[in-house]
């Protein structure tokens, strides 16, 4: 089945152009109703339900009009071409929804969320993009914003009456107010750190020396042959990325080019490459091959410049060795990409890295966007300026100015404060028909 979506004055208009209720029935708002779609010259296009929802009572905020026909592309074709020859055009990317913006039925951080949810991948990203749908979060960022406007309003006030000083109770009094929100703002603003693990997903980096089993973990974890194997060293010259659902987050595993003395440019190119993927990883997983005598010594040295990241450590191919030299292993995660053995604890251990640095989503006060992180920052800023302006005695016109900024930036987050390049930018990354 496939879904048309008309919105604006004209649309029952059109609708009516279109679709031939089945019975005697005129379209009533709201009232699904089953009959045909018909071009403007008469000619019969396809069997279909349509209703009606008049300006005020529908997503856009508009007239709208929807049908819901056999989902052929040669239909759904057929169907636009003839609604627009009734007097439609066709949609922008996230046009409805902007509409639902600007005709006040959902704020901007509710639109954003629009787009997230229908992104959503997997059960973390979706429950992130429910809860800033359902408004937890605009309504906590409003809380923040009108606190703000009332400390503006307490200057404006000292303006207005500019021959008497503000008091120095006063002052204390809007400081400590002010200094609360910072906080508060501060603490949003902190959640974007794990928040852009929903948003962007959970970076795993495998590495290790040639002939670890590098790629026969990244086939091992993907459940699939997707990177060639073979036992010739340096087989991986670059890097293969895929994406897979652990427990509900986002994982990109990436098969990285085993780290040696290169034998070749290619190979060095690839190293760099590894390099450089693993100064973005949220998880390193360090692969050693625990049949060669020095493994442990070689795993050491290799892990030691990144002590302070987050790694696991992973012993590869205890089907070759005893069971007991396995159990001897300290801090190091056994496996075998051969008979699969320990995958499972690997798959554990990494999850217990994501959940630790995932956030707590039932607040619904988690940042996921990279705008809303700027915007809060910026916010942050203004008020540290007036919080210190207040301080060294700063004019009252200063430190509301830099309140009005602070509230300003807030209101970017929600849409009390937009410009035709912010909504663009947003709008912009919906797909058409939302």
């Amino acid at each position: 089945m496939a879904a048309m979506r008309i919105a604006g004055p004209g649309s029952r208009m059109i609708l009516e152009k279109l679709f031939r209720p089945s019975s005697r029935a005129k379209l009533s708002p709201f009232l699904m109703r089953h009959g045909h779609v018909v071009s403007c010259s008469g000619e019969l296009i396809d069997e279909a339900l349509a209703v009606f929802m008049p300006s005020g009572r529908s997503y856009t905020g508009l007239d709208q009009a929807e049908i819901f026909c056999h989902g052929g592309s040669q239909v759904v074709k057929r169907i636009l071409e003839a609604t627009v020859t009734a007097g439609a055009r066709p949609a922008q990317p996230g046009e409805f929804t902007k509409l639902a913006f600007l005709n006040g039925r959902i704020d901007l951080a509710k639109a954003e969320a629009v787009a997230e949810i229908i992104a959503a991948s997997t059960e973390t990203s979706y429950r992130a993009s429910r809860e800033h749908l359902v408004g937890s979060y605009s309504r906590h960022v409003e809380k923040l914003r009108s606190g703000l406007l009332a400390s503006l309003a307490d200057l404006e006030v000292a303006i207005d009456f500019s021959e008497e000083d503000i008091g120095q109770t006063e002052v204390s009094r809007l400081k400590q107010r002010l200094d609360g929100i910072a906080s508060e703002i501060d603490r949003l603003a902190s959640s974007y750190k794990r928040g852009r693990i929903i948003r962007e997903g959970f970076r795993v980096v495998i590495c290790g020396r040639p002939n670890a089993g590098k790629s026969s973990l990244f086939n091992l974890l993907l459940k699939q042959e997707r990177a060639l194997v073979d036992p010739e060293a340096g087989t991986t010259r670059d890097y293969l990325s895929e994406w897979i659902d652990l427990d509900g987050f986002a994982v990109n595993i990436i098969d990285t080019a085993g780290l040696r003395i290169p034998a070749g440019r290619v190979e060095m190119r690839g190293q760099a490459k590894a390099r450089e993927l693993i100064d973005s990883a949220d998880l390193i997983l360090w692969l050693a091959d625990m049949t060669l005598p020095e493994w442990q010594n070689e795993l050491e040295a290799d892990t030691q410049p990144f002590v302070q990241r987050s790694n696991l450590l992973i012993a590869n191919k205890i089907d070759v060795v005893s069971n007991a030299g396995a159990d001897m292993l300290s801090g190091i995660l056994p496996l075998s990409c051969v008979t699969g053995e320990g995958l499972e604890r690997l798959r554990s251990a990494v999850l217990h890295v994501i959940n630790a640095a995932a956030p707590d989503l039932t607040s619904g006060q988690v940042v996921t966007s990279a705008r809303h992180k700027r915007c809060l920052d910026e916010a942050a800023e203004s008020i540290a300026r007036a919080s210190a302006g207040m301080t060294s005695g700063e004019s009252p016109e200063i430190l509301a100015f830099e309140l009005r900024q602070a509230a300003d930036q807030l209101g970017e987050i929600t849409g009390q404060v937009y410009t035709e390049e912010i909504l663009g930018e947003i709008f912009s990354r919906f797909c058409i028909g939302k």
